[in-house]
């Protein structure tokens, strides 16, 4: 009998273990009995047990004396990491488990609504690790509604599969969503696209979730969240999980892939201010506006307000999109002022410049690595932040980015401005691969701050901890910085590209001109093929060039790709 028992629980402890190195799924079904499914990984039969915790145990015991025998078994089984059946247990899991979340809202302020779902998630038990992009799309199945915004987040939970399935169906009533049409409209949704190595089956819960394949508007937000270089764990298991043989990657070719990005079914689009920036359709033109009696270009002419404002006139007229707005320097060896000198050059012509009626429908970007800047320019008025240093010059400016809910423009540079130039910062063996992977760290840094994807910018900063020939390979090499992203996070690698390479020395040295007025030309060369590789924002100090080589640019990059 003892030995009947115990080959008994071998078979199912083989059973429930054999699928992907994986543990038994533990869940509700209805009533107040637990019960457990197991799948076995060459039958794909399922199995009901209405005493799991016996099964349970008693496998668990098993564990140790059988783990010769599960060895050799799991050879057989395309496998990620094997994990401990305890993980699985009836009231949950007791460690961590990777997970992809799927979000969407096509009612009210959508917006506001993934921010505040965001934050539901993080108290609810999710750790938030990754985020995708954010897309527009048109309506599915239901077609006669406003259109949606989706997207997906990837992290960390000790929920259960059905436990966190409660806490989203939580979330979505707090939200304010109710009984409707199916695929009709709703405030939030929140669906579980994947739950660690997991293949789940039951009355109330689906993972991977059986719709991903046949939806744009899930799968795009779900391959940003990938890398393109597997590492042999969870991303692997993932891809497993897919119906097509090549993964979700696959999936995404068969319904397009990044050829349907920008047409009326999906886009990718930038909340800034109260609208949604499409950046690929257009690139937008950011004037530059320095408060500064020192910077390298044209320190001490705007310092008055109405300099300033004379001048920020004069950009939007020549078609600026864009005031980014500065109040110090960051030229090399520049002296750094406090944030309280900062605030006083600043704060007048803030003031100032959204009062006049040229702004409307113009936005506003404040130049500052402060916190404490950055938090009272938005207070103004002020629609996003340039940080020159990507948080690593006042590591506070990530939280106060993350809470004030405006884009961040994270851009590279070793050091600060007085050593940025030193031997050691100058040094790359790689220059495109180490800057990417660089600014990757940064991104990293701000997302984990709270800094959704969707709000995040890159500069490769020319000029910043480059030499002259360095600046002039990272504009041609914007591509490539695209690429290396990539295989860290493919969402990263389609941010958009801010380039500023307006009158920088590197330009004066290639053309041998001293004076920085001197190099508009140059800069608009420069920027037209900062545009056709694929920049999608250009800070210039003349406008008048700038939107002109942008349009052009623009053409000729449509034609390009056609």
């Amino acid at each position: 009998m003892l030995l009947h028992a115990k080959e008994s629980l071998r078979k199912m402890f083989s059973a429930a273990t054999s699928y992907y190195g994986g543990p038994m799924q533990s869940h509700a079904l209805s009533g107040t009995v637990p019960t457990c499914v197991f799948r076995s990984s060459i039958s794909q039969s399922r199995t009901t047990l209405t005493s799991p915790c016996i099964y349970c145990l008693a496998a668990f015991d098993l564990r140790h004396s059988l783990n010769s025998y599960y060895n050799k078994t799991s050879r057989h089984v395309f496998s990620c990491k094997a994990r401990s059946l305890t993980q699985f247990s009836c009231g949950g899991s007791s460690s961590d488990q990777e997970i992809v979340i799927a979000m969407g809202s096509n009612v009210g302020d959508r917006v506001s609504t993934f921010d505040r779902a965001l934050q539901m998630m993080k108290s609810s038990g999710v750790n938030i690790t990754r985020h995708a992009c954010l897309y527009e799309t048109a309506p599915a199945y239901v077609i006669d509604q406003p259109r949606f915004l989706n997207s997906a987040v990837r992290g960390m939970t000790k929920l259960g599969p059905h436990e966190l399935l409660k806490k989203l169906k939580e979330i979505e009533k707090d939200i304010g969503r109710t009984g409707g049409i199916r695929y009709g409209p709703r405030p939030i949704d929140l669906d579980i696209l994947l739950y660690g190595n997991s293949q789940i089956d039951s009355e109330t819960l689906i993972v991977p979730h059986e719709r991903i394949h046949e939806r744009p508007f899930v799968l795009a937000p779900l391959i940003d969240l990938l890398g393109t270089s597997c590492d042999g764990g969870t991303e692997t298991s993932w891809h497993s999980l897919s119906k097509c043989s090549g993964g979700f990657f696959e999936s995404w070719n068969k319904l397009g892939g990044e050829s349907i990005i920008g047409t009326e079914g999906i886009k990718r689009v930038l909340p800034v201010g109260n609208r949604l920036l499409d950046w690929c359709e257009k690139t937008l033109v950011m004037g530059i506006l320095n408060l500064t009696p020192d910077s390298f270009s044209d320190g001490g002419k705007f310092q008055q307000v109405e300099a300033a404002i004379a001048q920020a006139k004069l950009l939007i007229s020549q078609g600026a999109d864009i005031i980014d707005i500065g109040a110090q320097s960051t030229r090399p060896f520049a002296k750094r002022l406090s944030p309280n000198d900062e605030l006083e050059r600043l704060v007048p012509v803030l003031d100032e410049i959204t009062k006049i009626p040229e702004m409307e429908g113009k936005l506003l970007s404040v130049d500052t690595f402060y916190a404490e800047v950055a938090s009272e320019a938005v207070k103004r008025g002020v629609h996003m932040i340039n940080d020159v240093s990507g948080g690593k010059l006042d590591p506070r400016i990530l939280k106060v980015a993350a809470e004030l809910g405006v884009p961040y423009v994270v851009m590279h540079m070793r050091g600060d401005p007085s050593t940025m130039q030193s031997e050691q910062n100058l040094h790359y063996d790689d220059l495109c691969r180490e800057v990417a992977s660089e600014l990757y760290t940064q991104v990293r840094e701000a997302e984990l701050s709270g800094i959704p994807l969707w709000r995040i910018v890159l500069d490769p900063g020319i000029g910043f901890s480059k030499k002259s020939e360095d600046s002039a390979e990272l504009v041609s090499g914007l591509k490539s910085i695209r690429r290396e992203v990539g295989k860290m996070s493919i969402g990263a690698s389609h941010v958009p590209i801010l380039l500023g390479v307006s009158r920088k020395s590197f330009l004066g040295e290639i053309c041998n001109l001293a004076n920085p007025d001197e190099r508009d030309p140059a800069t608009a060369v420069a920027v037209t093929a900062g545009v056709l590789l694929g920049a999608n924002i250009v800070r210039v100090h003349n406008v008048g060039y700038g939107a002109v080589v942008a349009k052009l640019g623009d053409k000729f990059r449509k034609k390009m790709e056609t």
